[in-house]
């Protein structure tokens, strides 16, 4: 039997004050969560509204287990461009300071911007040094706020988006603190989510665990879709994971369907991870 953790990322009401779901999201059955940073979810900038997010989250016992970073096209820690590099590793930092100050253990990161880039091979070497670069000085930070960073695989037609580039990445750095987060819609679209967790486990520390279909990323509750937990679970457990699990679901315009779908697939996942020897 494995008792994963099972979180809830906030994400799901990306579009909605982080204020408005907290309550709700503890209501629901969920103390541990993974904080998004959507602008219109949480304004990290401004570290007086960071702290009262803090002070609710104490109050109501829920644990930030994980904070995810931005991620936009003009965030791009592997540009060629000093200032355009520059100016998205400070939007970074900001992030993991608002995160430090909710307590989160671990800081996710996309190791890239938001782009279907098909650079020329020589572009994406430089762009290859620049993140690993760049996520040494991000560790870096992350250790001195307590925190570790975390990489997130990412879609396939992204730039970097396949475990060859992960592993990579994770050889070229130098700082050690640093883990994964496995994305398991993700892999599923890559078509690499037995390879990906074969590959990765040594660095595992988190999973966003989501489904699909196999064509988009659907971000469905697990169980939903294509995905064969009862097999990645296996998987997982014979990889000897320790870390914790967070749904990263869509959400509906309302938050008790979206709360009430992320509570089934949890009892899904904790009834499939129990029976496993």
């Amino acid at each position: 039997m494995s008792d994963w953790p099972v979180g809830l990322s906030t994400g799901c009401f990306y579009q909605k004050s982080i204020f408005d779901c907290l309550e709700p999201i503890l209501a629901g059955g969920f103390s541990l969560i993974e904080v998004c940073s959507s602008p219109a979810h949480l304004d990290f900038h401004d570290l007086a509204v960071v702290r009262r997010v803090a002070s609710r989250l104490e109050a109501l016992g829920i644990g930030a287990y994980s904070f995810h970073a931005p991620f936009a096209d003009h965030i791009d820690i592997t540009s060629l461009d000093d200032r355009t590099r520059d100016a998205s590793l400070r939007e970074v930092a900001a992030a993991a300071e608002a995160a430090a100050l909710l307590g989160t253990r671990h800081f996710v990161i996309h190791p890239g911007p938001e782009r279907p880039d098909q650079p020329t091979s020589d572009e994406r070497l430089r762009r290859r040094e620049n993140v690993a670069q760049s996520l040494n000085t991000i560790a870096a930070h992350c250790q001195t706020l307590g925190m570790t960073c975390v990489i997130e695989n990412k879609l396939p037609h992204l730039l970097f988006g396949n475990t060859a580039d992960m592993l990579w990445i994770l050889g070229a750095m130098t700082n050690a603190n640093v883990g994964v987060c496995l994305d398991t819609g993700h892999a599923r679209l890559a078509g690499e989510l037995e390879t990906a967790l074969h590959k990765l486990s040594g660095h595992l520390r988190m999973i966003h665990a989501s489904d699909n279909r196999g064509t988009h990323d659907d971000h469905l509750p697990p169980g939903q879709g294509n995905i064969d937990w009862p097999h990645f679970l296996r998987l997982l457990h014979d990889s000897s994971f320790r870390g914790t699990l967070i749904m990263e679901i869509a959400g509906q315009s309302e938050i008790a369907p979206t709360l009430e779908a992320a509570r089934q697939a949890r009892q899904f996942l904790r009834r499939e991870a129990w029976r496993l020897g």
